[in-house]
């Protein structure tokens, strides 16, 4: 019923999340030693992973079975810790839309062209902002007059997120906010940094530069890298990026192919902030300069061709 093979790692990440929660769970705070803060890092990973597995599951759903992605919706609620319907209006349709142009709430430069360690711990807050106001409400609005039914079933992951929160606070509240609400708090809060870092002073316009893909994410987060072949083609399942993106990785800047992650964001908002050689370089001013450029001196653009 799986619509590709490589959803077992999907299913087998779902599976260890679920034991992981259960355990501490159940372990609480009488014996929080070295293992339980280790195994507590290691859940905050798994949580960052329910993100992409969400993302992945907007753009094509696990199972060819309607009940089971249902199902699926309501698992990945409660432990992204948003009603996950959401990514429709904010991310399927409107961030693959614009792809960071003008118009994609959640474009990089909205307010400021800066890349710097402020813009890259308030992003998240900025851009939620936008995707709730410009996109979730009124998707939500319109959908409830043209699709009423579609409407209760998102509805729906809304009451069973609450649910969620309910009985876990009623059992034990302290518990609730370490094994429940800050995992949750990480996973969106981590998935917007992604976004932020895969497009920040990269060029909008470009049919390849348009993305920053970081290759050491890849095999712990589903090929959540190669961010450039996704937003090509938007509808292609994970386990099929890797070709893709050999595939046109000669056509990619290569200053927009990172090995890791980590390394960037210590690289340009940590040693950029002593040493500015270090921080990034802005593709989408240096088109905006060159397009100014030739628009006040015509004739050298003439002379060029």
């Amino acid at each position: 019923m799986l619509r590709h093979k490589a959803d077992i790692r999907t299913l087998l990440y779902m599976l260890v999340t679920t034991a992981i929660f259960a355990y501490q769970w159940q372990a609480g705070f009488e014996h929080f030693g070295v293992w339980n803060v280790l195994l507590y890092i290691i859940y905050l990973h798994f949580a960052v992973a329910v993100s992409v597995i969400t993302h992945n599951h907007n753009h094509l759903p696990i199972w060819h079975n309607k009940t089971l992605n249902i199902l699926s919706d309501w698992w990945l609620t409660v432990f992204y810790g948003i009603p996950i319907f959401t990514w429709i209006p904010t991310h399927n349709s409107n961030h693959h839309r614009y792809t960071n142009k003008v118009g994609d709430s959640t474009a990089t430069y909205r307010k400021t062209e800066l890349n710097n360690l402020f813009t890259f711990v308030s992003y998240p807050g900025m851009s939620s902002y936008y995707q709730i106001t410009e996109g979730i409400i009124p998707f939500m609005k319109e959908l409830k007059k043209k699709d009423n039914k579609r409407y209760w079933q998102y509805l729906t992951q809304c009451f069973v997120l609450i649910a969620w929160w309910a009985f876990w606070f009623a059992i034990d509240w302290q518990k609730a906010i370490v094994f429940v609400v800050i995992p949750q708090q990480v996973s969106g809060y981590i998935v917007q940094i992604f976004n932020y870092v895969q497009h920040v002073h990269a060029d909008e316009e470009s049919d390849f530069n348009h993305s920053r893909n970081f290759m050491g994410v890849n095999l712990f987060l589903f090929n959540n890298g190669y961010h450039t072949v996704h937003h090509l083609k938007a509808g292609m399942h994970w386990s099929e990026t890797p070709k893709y993106h050999a595939q046109v990785a000669d056509k990619i800047d290569p200053s927009l192919i990172e090995k890791s992650f980590w390394g960037y964001v210590i690289r340009t908002y940590i040693i950029g902030a002593i040493w500015p050689k270090y921080s990034s370089r802005s593709m989408r001013l240096d088109r905006i300069s060159r397009q100014q450029e030739a628009k006040a001196h015509p004739e050298l653009s003439t002379a060029e061709a």
